[in-house]
């Protein structure tokens, strides 16, 4: 059956087709069919479309071969200009089998830029242009402006600064990081919001600040609403002054969407407007942290129409930064007493936002970074108080970055306070990297296109190649998710508009996952149908073969942009056992060994916060001294459940070294001498104490580390030691105390992993060797007192992350058990006493995590 009747696409993955009949469509209206070779170049196709045409008619009326390109429909359903001849057929991957040939026209270089481009982010520039959106035409005229001078500023470098943006330092994040405020999130439920009355009136600038009438919306009809035509559906409405949020419903949620007041030009929303609408999720009644931006899916989602009043018969507007400052002034005539500091994160009481904003200058002066208490009780629906605290704003010294993360969380919305933040933000030297996940996800909550994070994030990608690629790959990995596929597919091809000698690299990458997808896929169909031993060998074939040696040789590393993957080791290249059949592929250079580990059908978000989390506390604790030997290896989200893992060398899961050290399976989990044989077996005369003392050091660490994050799925598969005697934990699918249950009986009884035979190699050995243990034991007390030190930094980096939709991360309600297990509210005492409780109980229950791991390598051997 010809290649057309399935698609191309099957084509394409099917590698034993070398050959493909391709149908040519000339400019003199010939049309030509012979085969051609998968792997041949469209140069060489080119030359052999000229060979076959010269025997047919109107041969003579072509001109030279260079004045034509070839023009496919490629994957994007886009038309594509095949302007770089020196690909070959399998890497343009044609929709069907048809390649026509035109006269060159236009800038043949903007083409094929704009061509790559939309291949690479996966979107298409007509579904950017069939937006016919005023606020996307001109978010992406001033993007290509702002990053092409940027780049061409770059070009201009001088040596030493050209040097530190292609290759800079792999630095550890700034080292003084102290306590910011706490996050709340306050409760709005108004059904008409009125400005409070005001002395300030000027029709000459069109100031909202002139009406004095209630605002209002008419919903004049909704519609393909998913309920029985006897059911009333309500709506339920929520004002503030920026945003209106929707939600429809009967006894349960149905559908919510949210829309903005004012326009991207600050302009006063008015006339009609189509909304539809997003699906609920059971118990949410409303969603403000959900975007602004419409469903796509228009056609199976109900829709709402509503209009927006004319109030007045010319455009009103926000007013701008001069009449708020104005305004402001005439209020600064308060006297100033001494406020309250909330230390225990506790609501405020009304006469304690009453105290808190009567001496909100006291505040700016002596308590500054209590800016975001200050901002919560803010009255944003009374403008006199929004000029207050804009006029503040402008005389607040900067918090330090760290602090100012806080406010990039749904709940400070306002322009203003969102520009004072980058402005912090900007004090971020090379530690931004570390913060970079959570600066994607509040992109989320931005309202319009145009917004002071995304230029922020765009000129710092621009000027540092390292925040560049991951910034690229953070937001390539969510392109298949429909609220934000827009904004992230414009921030994307800014981006590539400033880093054109970066398009052939991320290309290649892009490519390389693809084979590895296919080659996963190709794994999971084989091990249904045959051994272990036959699927990993023809695994091996299938890596042999050109296209995928190619393909997955001399790609720069996703995982790590200053590491290029060499020659890949096809007979050390296997699959490993679990569900997903992850790839296990090893790559060799000049020096050394790489390993990288590739997931289909695994959401690896969590993965990456928690390593983010445990990289995080590695800084905090070596700014004080404190190296406890931690190893947050390289994990990266590429794609929806796509990711690469970095291969730790030299290591072994727990389990494997029990049962190779053991004579039983069933008592291999109680064989408290089988690890320390394992490290002196590594680790022959002198290097045993230096071992040990990884070990102890590490295990430390990871103690405090999984009890602090609540991290279950705690067994003998998902911990790892190298042969240095360095542990590690691995698998972070669970976290913030969702541990796993068994008929509704909870497998994970303890606070932390202690064993026994982990204790046994803290003393080497010796049973009475209780100096080495109680050292241990003050590893974990310094390192989980410098955290909860640092607590509200932890609280509010998953605060951010609530906008990545991770399961066990959707809510506030999800963080409790962090601000519990951090001992936020309590003095250092209170909280270490607590820490030893929980301490003692994980050593007193070891014998529950021996029988739990006994058990997971029953299930396992047993599958």
């Amino acid at each position: 059956m010809p290649p057309g009747v399935y698609g191309m696409q099957d084509v394409w993955e099917r590698e034993g087709w070398q050959q493909i009949n391709i149908e040519f469509l000339l400019p003199t209206g010939i049309y030509l069919n012979f085969p051609v070779a998968r792997s041949d170049t469209i140069s060489t196709i080119k030359k052999m479309v000229w060979k076959n045409a010269r025997n047919e008619p109107l041969f003579s009326a072509l001109s030279d071969p260079d004045a034509y390109v070839f023009t496919c429909i490629n994957m994007t359903a886009e038309r594509e200009e095949l302007e770089d001849e020196q690909r070959r057929l399998c890497d343009v991957r044609p929709f069907m089998p048809i390649l026509r040939l035109v006269a060159r026209e236009g800038d043949r270089v903007e083409k094929l830029i704009t061509t790559q481009i939309s291949l690479l982010i996966g979107k298409g520039h007509h579904e950017f242009d069939s937006q016919k959106n005023h606020e996307v035409n001109e978010f992406r005229t001033k993007m290509r402006t702002f990053c092409e001078e940027r780049a061409q500023v770059r070009q201009m470098l001088p040596w030493e600064p050209w040097m530190e943006f292609n290759f800079p330092c792999d630095l550890e994040p700034c080292s003084v990081v102290a306590q910011s405020g706490k996050s709340h999130s306050g409760k709005k439920i108004l059904v008409n919001v009125k400005f409070e009355g005001s002395e300030v009136s000027d029709q000459n600038t069109s100031s909202l600040w002139s009406i004095h009438e209630p605002f209002y919306i008419y919903l004049l009809q909704g519609s393909r609403v998913n309920a029985d035509e006897g059911m009333k559906v309500k709506l339920l409405i929520l004002f503030t002054c920026l945003f209106i949020y929707l939600h429809l419903y009967i006894d349960c949620p149905l559908a919510w969407v949210n829309t903005m007041v004012f326009d991207y030009k600050d302009q006063l929303k008015t006339g009609e407007f189509s909304l539809s609408t997003w699906p609920s999720v059971p118990g949410d009644l409303l969603n403000p942290m959900g975007t602004v931006e419409k469903n796509p899916n228009i056609d199976s989602t109900a829709g709402l129409l509503i209009r927006f009043p004319n109030i007045r018969p010319h455009p009103l507007y926000y007013p701008p930064i001069e009449k708020v400052n104005f305004c402001g002034k005439k209020y600064n005539h308060l006297k100033l007493r001494e406020i309250v500091d909330n230390k225990n994160y506790t609501e405020f009481f009304e006469d304690e936002k009453e105290l808190l904003w009567k001496l909100r200058e006291e505040v700016r002066q002596r308590y500054p970074e209590s800016l975001p208490k200050l901002l919560l009780i803010t009255k944003w629906n009374k403008h006199e108080d929004v000029a207050q605290m804009v006029g503040l704003l402008r005389k607040w010294q900067d918090l330090p970055a760290i602090h100012a993360l806080e406010l990039l969380d749904y709940s400070f919305p306002d322009p203003h306070v969102r520009s004072f933040t980058i402005r912090c933000l900007g004090n971020f030297n090379d530690e931004l990297f570390q913060y970079l996940l959570q600066l994607v996800q509040v992109l989320k909550y931005e309202s319009y296109l145009d917004c002071d994070l995304t230029c922020f994030l765009l000129e710092r990608a621009l000027s540092n190649k390292k925040i560049g690629h991951f910034l690229f790959w953070h937001l390539r990995s969510e392109m298949h998710v429909p609220s934000v596929s827009l904004r992230f597919g414009l921030i994307l091809e800014a981006y590539c508009r400033g880093s054109i000698f970066l398009i052939k690299s991320l290309m290649k990458q892009n490519e390389a996952l693809n084979k590895m997808k296919a080659l996963n896929d190709f794994v999971k169909s084989g091990s249904q149908k045959a051994t272990r031993i036959q699927t990993t060998e023809d695994m091996k074939v299938c890596i042999k073969q050109d296209t995928y040696m190619e393909a997955l040789s001399d790609v720069v590393s996703p995982l790590n942009p200053s590491i290029v993957l060499c020659e890949l080791c096809a007979d050390k290249c296997k699959f490993m056992d679990s569900k997903m059949k992850p790839l296990w592929l090893m790559y060799k250079d000049k020096y050394d060994h790489v390993g990288i580990i590739f997931k289909n059908g695994d959401d690896l978000r969590q993965d990456m916060l928690t390593l983010q989390m445990i990289q995080l506390m590695d800084v905090l604790w070596k700014t004080e001294g404190l190296d406890l030997r931690m190893l947050p290896y390289g994990c990266l989200s590429t794609g929806n459940k796509t990711g690469l893992i970095e291969v730790v060398k030299n290591s072994d899961t727990i389990a494997n070294i029990q049962r190779n050290n053991s004579n039983s399976a069933a008592t291999a989990a109680f064989n408290k001498d089988a690890l320390l044989n394992w490290l002196k077996s590594k680790n022959p005369g002198d290097k045993l104490d230096q071992a040990i003392e990884e070990f102890t050091l590490s295990c430390a660490g990871y103690c405090v580390a999984t009890y602090v994050l609540g991290i279950g799925d705690r067994h003998s598969d998902n911990i790892m030691i190298r042969e240095t005697g360095q542990l590690f934990h691995i698998d972070f699918g669970h976290f913030l105390g969702n541990f796993k249950s068994k008929f509704g009986i909870n497998r994970e009884r303890v606070p932390f992993i202690l064993t026994y035979d982990f204790v046994h190699v803290i003393q080497e050995g010796r049973t009475n060797n209780s100096e080495k243990f109680e050292r241990f034991r003050e590893y974990c007390e310094q390192a989980y007192k410098i955290l909860c030190r640092n607590g509200t930094l932890f609280v509010n980096l998953f605060a951010l992350m609530k906008a990545a939709g991770l399961p066990e991360l959707s809510s506030s309600k999800d963080i409790q058990y962090l601000k519990d297990s951090l001992a936020l509210g309590k003095s250092e005492e209170e909280a270490l006493k607590n820490f030893k409780v929980k301490f003692n109980e994980a050593l007193r229950e070891s014998w529950k995590t021996k029988v739990n791991w006994m058990m997971h390598s029953f299930a396992k051997d047993n599958r």
